[in-house]
């Protein structure tokens, strides 16, 4: 495989471990410069690539789309960790995703990514599965969601609105805000 080939290769990975949900070809075309046809065998080649007996990951193609997901075989053992993540105390990883949640609802995951720096779909699957957070489908973006507040939550907490949570207008207004360039760092334009 080719240098360039290879980057694409691995450039493709990273975008299906980020994005974390089913992907469309037309949107990994667009993010890796390329054509449909190239990211569909780019798609088709690291999938082939994913069936060595030694990998945990597979890529599932439906349609037009395409996902990093668990192979089966490890169903059961990842249910067994699954289900010690639901029953037992949220991490502080979880916390910080459930404040940012709170506060800034209805956040779309790549929001709360870029404010914890880190991919947080297992921990969005888990909050939701807890009823802690509710996911809809994103009226501004095609298949994409956003996250917020569930009832159970503000139940929980003991609050009517999420207004109510301490300090929410000066941590709504913080971290709705985009940040601020120093005036060390140039502006790139990415």
């Amino acid at each position: 495989m080719a240098d360039s080939s290879h980057n694409q290769f691995a450039a493709f990975e990273a975008l299906l471990f980020v994005h974390g949900e089913p992907l469309g070809i037309e949107a990994v075309a667009r993010v890796l410069e390329i054509s449909e046809d190239d990211a569909r065998a780019l798609a088709h080649e690291y999938g082939a690539s994913l069936e060595d007996e030694a990998r945990g990951l597979m890529l599932l193609s439906h349609g037009d789309k395409v996902q990093l997901v668990t192979k089966a075989k490890f169903a059961q053992f990842l249910a067994h960790f699954v289900k010690e993540e639901l029953s037992g105390d949220l991490t502080p990883a979880s916390v910080e995703a459930l404040a940012l949640i709170a506060y800034l609802g209805p956040v779309p995951r790549s929001v709360i990514d870029y404010h914890r720096g880190v991919n947080s779909a297992f921990i969005l699957r888990n909050l939701t599965l807890r009823g802690l957070v509710t996911r809809t489908a994103d009226p501004a973006h095609q298949n994409s969601y956003v996250y917020e507040a569930s009832f159970d939550l503000l139940k929980h907490l003991g609050i009517s609105k999420k207004e109510d949570l301490p300090e929410y207008q000066k941590f709504h207004e913080m971290f709705s805000k985009p940040p601020e360039m120093s005036d060390s760092q140039p502006a790139t334009g990415n």
